[in-house]
């Protein structure tokens, strides 16, 4: 299971809009991936916390954006390092890479962006202002909120850990009528089938069926209607 975690007040409250959802998903779609849930959190401890223990719990991988800087708002670290560390420490390399970026002006603030949870692994590829996100055992990753910046260091995670997969096949159809008239052949598809029907305001209604054996299963559904004499298209 990947949760994308986007954190970020100005999101909520209409300063900003997020830009991270569609690419996360488009480009775990790319790779035969995809998406269990996406959450977009104020920041709150609390809140931050209950969010990546529940991910932890479900054993998923998570990509997080936004909250690593040095401000005070900026919670990510303190809190990834609660929940998936315990403890933190100066990462030594992001350390000296602020300190040549800045020089005097590392401190007193900046240089605690390099305060990491104990263990974590650099995401390097900003090409905006070259400071970097983090990744705790290969299935946590943290990057800013600035899109620019998170999303090439979201392609270099993909990139070491996700190598690509088979995309599986997806069939759809369209029928003319409305779900109440074929619900009883929707509940013959087995559950292993990722299965959603999108009924229309027309009263027509999208059906679509992927995964294993799929083809084979929307090939069924098709005969089940042309018994009951209702109508459908292919998508």
């Amino acid at each position: 299971m990947i949760f994308a975690v986007i954190i970020g007040t100005e999101i909520l409250n209409g300063r900003r809009e997020d830009k991270h959802f569609n690419f996360l998903r488009d480009e775990l779609l790319k790779r035969g991936y995809e998406l269990s849930g996406s959450f977009i959190i104020k920041d709150d401890e609390k809140l931050m916390k209950k969010t990546f223990e529940m991910i932890k719990e479900m054993n998923g991988k998570m990509f997080c954006f936004g909250g690593i800087g040095s401000t005070p708002d900026d919670y990510t670290r303190k809190i990834s390092a609660e929940v998936f560390s315990n403890s933190m420490e100066f990462n030594e390399e992001f350390k000296q890479k602020i300190i040549e970026k800045f020089e005097d002006k590392a401190y007193p603030a900046r240089i605690y962006m390099s305060y990491l949870p104990k263990g974590a692994k650099l995401l390097k590829n900003n090409p905006i202002n070259g400071m970097c996100g983090y990744y705790i055992d290969e299935k946590y990753f943290f990057m800013p909120g600035f899109p620019d910046m998170a999303h090439p260091m979201v392609l270099e995670a993909l990139d070491k850990f996700f190598p690509i997969q088979k995309i599986k096949k997806r069939y759809s159809i369209l029928v003319d009528a409305k779900e109440g008239e074929f619900v009883d052949i929707m509940q013959k598809i087995p559950k292993d089938i990722e299965f959603s029907s999108l009924p229309k305001l027309n009263y027509t209604c999208e059906i679509s069926l992927a995964g294993n054996e799929s083809k084979k299963w929307i090939e069924f559904f098709k005969e089940e209607l042309d018994k009951k004499g209702i109508k459908y298209k292919d998508l």
